[in-house]
């Protein structure tokens, strides 16, 4: 079976070496795919929202699955363009439909989603640019009604910088004021303010086709560009799976309480949706609520999730496209896995590209997964703020840490720099 996977991230990257390992594959195409997917199959020059393209390559290729890395192709309607070609509906994309990923493309509808089927978030309201000084006013008055911190998110998708947190109810408004006047431009017409919830963050993953659901491994990333979680919030700087507070007793109330409620959401609500669910979540005193949701697989925890599944990730896509994950069980390693990402000097702010990469000749005890890579004049090359993934794996995660440890020092490129702290708080 030829398969499509769109995206040029190390989250790409570990889906593509998997579905490498899939004896149900007869060739990868990856677009636009980076220097380490270009070693698990085809990488093709061609932008993730390029959907004319896009499907010419589905067609002249005989390709039968499109699986969507990316949030932003989701978003515009990857999903919907290949449903409404003709001759490519038959086209099995592992992905949700535009409506779908407004779970993550709109903050303001995953709200108002988790109120109507009862699922357990942060208190909040919506303020939206062009109603004057009432919006102002009105933000002022619920502010006033909440102990700070408080939490300002852009309604729309922002790069993953469209969330801002508070403690002076001043700077909140100011804040609220300046996304009002284009921060984020369209992204901040429309400012959630929610209250703050005070806990441990982790992400919990599942496929989906509509009705059945897979869960997969949990893990916890770590969204800081400084030690101690300081700093700018980057991408994230590296993960841990699994998560050693996620007992069996949680994650029974993450079934009940929001995985299912949100299954069966999208189902009252007509929503199709075929494709991963992403949970950010707070455990709050060993109660989980929903901090956000994403409609994709999450980058760096792509990189501690899919090297645990010991399943074929391509039969779950093809049961996915078909309907039948009923039928499909889901195997996974009892190994840790974590990961350390090298990233760029100056990332998440400005920062060079094009920095010859060393050191990955050597032997390496794990993996290596390429986020912002390239090739130039055959040298292997930085070409974006977060470089390597860096995931190992063992019985515990502290032993799997000292491994992506070790390979970070026999690796080196002009400014890098990572993280020495990851798995801190476990």
């Amino acid at each position: 079976m030829n398969v499509l996977l769109i995206g040029s991230g190390g989250r790409e990257h570990a889906i593509a070496w998997k579905l490498k390992q899939s004896p149900l594959l007869t060739k990868l195409f990856i677009a636009p795919g980076n220097a380490g997917t270009a070693e698990c199959g085809t990488n093709v020059p061609i932008a993730v929202d390029n959907f004319p393209a896009l499907a010419q390559l589905v067609r002249s290729e005989n390709i039968k699955i499109v699986v969507v890395g990316p949030e932003d192709p989701l978003v515009k309607g990857i999903s919907d363009y290949f449903l409404e070609q003709d001759d490519l509906r038959w086209v099995g994309v592992i992905g949700p439909s535009a409506e779908g990923a407004q779970l993550e493309g709109s903050k303001d509808f995953a709200k108002q989603f988790m109120d109507r089927n009862n699922i357990p978030t942060a208190r909040y309201r919506t303020f939206t640019i062009g109603k004057g000084n009432d919006s102002v006013e009105e933000a002022k008055a619920f502010l006033g009604s909440m102990k700070p911190p408080y939490v300002l998110k852009a309604d729309g998708l922002a790069a993953g910088k469209g969330v801002v947190i508070l403690n002076d109810p001043d700077e909140a408004i100011a804040e609220l004021q300046e996304m009002f006047t284009g921060k984020f431009g369209s992204a901040g017409k429309k400012v959630v303010i929610e209250e703050y919830l005070s806990g441990i963050e982790l992400s919990v993953f599942v496929l989906t086709d509509g009705t059945s659901w897979l869960l997969l491994p949990e893990a916890k990333d770590y969204k800081r560009i400084g030690e101690g979680d300081t700093g700018l919030n980057t991408g994230g700087m590296g993960a841990v799976s699994p998560v050693p507070f996620a007992k069996k007793e949680f994650m029974e109330k993450v079934k009940t309480r929001i995985i299912e409620p949100t299954i069966n959401g999208l189902q009252k609500s007509g929503i199709r949706y075929q494709g991963f669910i992403f949970f950010g979540l707070m455990n709050v005193g060993g109660d989980p609520y929903v901090i956000e949701y994403n409609v994709r697989m999450g980058d760096p925890e792509s990189e501690v999730v899919i090297p645990r599944i010991q399943s074929d990730l391509l039969e779950l896509f093809i049961a996915t496209a078909e309907e039948k994950l009923k039928d499909k069980q889901l195997e996974i390693a009892k190994e840790s896995a974590t990961t350390v990402m090298l990233v760029s000097g100056g990332y998440p702010g400005n920062y060079e590209k094009g920095m010859p990469i060393s050191g990955l000749d050597k032997e390496i005890e794990g993996f290596v997964f390429h986020s912002g890579t390239t090739i130039r004049d055959k040298q292997l090359a930085t070409n974006g703020g977060r470089v390597l993934a860096l995931t190992s794996l063992d019985t515990t995660w502290k032993k799997a840490l000292k491994k992506s440890y070790k390979t970070a020092k026999g690796i080196s490129f002009d400014g890098m720099y990572y993280r020495k702290d990851i798995g801190f708080d476990l």
